[in-house]
C-alpha cells in the first residue's frame, strides 16, 4: 500500500465574526503541539486569507473556502484562482455541499472550478457526498461516482497529485450525526475502486481521501485507523481547542 501522509483540514466556513477571534484562534495553533507527521491546511474566510497566511506558523497551510471558473474579469464578488496562487495560498475547497445545496453549484461547474484551480497552480480539496435519502435507497456510490465523473472528463491523470478527496455525507455535516468507522471506510473504499478503475491503479493509492462530517475529537481515532481513511475535513470542532486532538488523531497512522 501506497504511503498517504494523513491530511487535516479546518474548514472554518463563515465564521469567526471578528477579527480579535481569529486572532485568537490562530494564537492557539500557533502554540499547539502538533504531530509533524500531519499535513494541517485551515480555511479561514476570505477576508481572513492574507493576514491569516502572515500569522500562522508555516508548517500549517492556508486554504481559500470557494474560487471561480476564470482568471479574472467582469464576475463581481467571485475569487480568482490566479489571484489565490499569487497570493500565496496553495489550496481550495470546491464542491462542498452547502456550496452545492445553497449555491446550486452543479458537478459540472465544480469540475470547472477544479479545472481552473489546478491549472492556476492550486491545490483542490475536492468535496463529494450523499444526502440521507441517497443513502437510504442504496446510492451512496452511484451519486459520489457521478460527482466525481464529472471532474474526471477534464482532468489529466497527472493533475489528481494535486487534488484531496473530501468524502462527507451530507446527512452528517453539522447536525451531530456522523458516519460509522465502517461507513466512512466502506464509501472511501468504494471510491477508491471506483479511482483506480476509472483512472489507474497509481492515482488510487496515491490520492489521500478525507472524511468530513460532525468529526471530533471522540469519534476521529477510530475512523482514523481505517485503511481508507486519509484525514479529515473538519467543520465546527475546527473552531475549537479540540481541532488539536483531530490532527493528532494522525498518529495512528504513523504509527502503523
Amino acid at each position: 500500500m501506497a504511503y498517504r501522509k494523513f491530511f487535516v483540514g479546518g474548514n472554518f466556513k463563515m465564521n469567526p465574526s471578528n477579527v480579535e477571534t481569529k486572532k485568537a484562534l490562530v494564537k492557539s495553533l500557533n502554540e499547539a503541539t502538533i504531530d509533524p507527521s500531519v499535513e494541517v491546511v485551515i480555511a479561514p474566510p476570505c477576508l481572513y486569507l492574507i493576514p491569516v497566511l502572515e500569522l500562522l506558523r508555516k508548517d500549517i497551510k492556508v486554504a481559500a473556502q470557494n474560487s471561480y471558473v476564470k482568471p479574472s474579469g467582469a464576475y463581481t464578488g467571485e475569487i480568482s484562482p490566479c489571484q489565490l496562487h499569487d497570493a500565496g495560498i496553495p489550496f481550495v475547497i470546491l464542491g462542498h455541499s452547502e456550496r452545492r445545496t445553497l449555491f446550486h453549484e452543479t458537478s459540472e461547474l465544480v469540475a470547472e472550478k477544479t479545472k481552473a484551480a489546478i491549472d492556476a497552480g492550486l491545490n483542490v480539496i475536492l468535496c463529494v457526498g450523499e444526502t440521507l435519502e441517497q443513502r437510504e435507497t442504496g446510492k451512496t456510490a452511484q451519486v459520489v461516482q457521478a460527482q466525481l465523473g464529472e471532474v474526471l472528463k477534464v482532468l489529466k491523470e497527472s493533475d489528481w497529485s494535486n487534488i484531496v478527496i473530501a468524502y462527507e455525507p451530507v446527512w452528517a455535516i453539522g447536525t451531530g450525526k456522523v458516519a460509522t468507522s465502517a461507513q466512512a471506510q466502506e464509501a472511501h473504499h468504494d471510491i477508491r475502486t471506483y479511482i483506480s478503475k476509472a483512472i489507474s491503479p497509481s492515482v488510487a493509492e496515491q490520492t489521500r481521501i478525507i472524511y468530513g462530517g460532525s468529526v471530533n475529537a471522540k469519534n476521529a481515532p477510530e475512523s482514523a485507523a481505517q485503511p481508507d481513511v486519509d484525514g479529515f475535513l473538519v467543520g465546527g470542532a475546527s473552531l475549537k481547542p479540540e481541532f488539536v486532538d483531530i490532527v493528532n488523531a494522525g498518529k495512528i497512522k504513523s504509527r502503523a
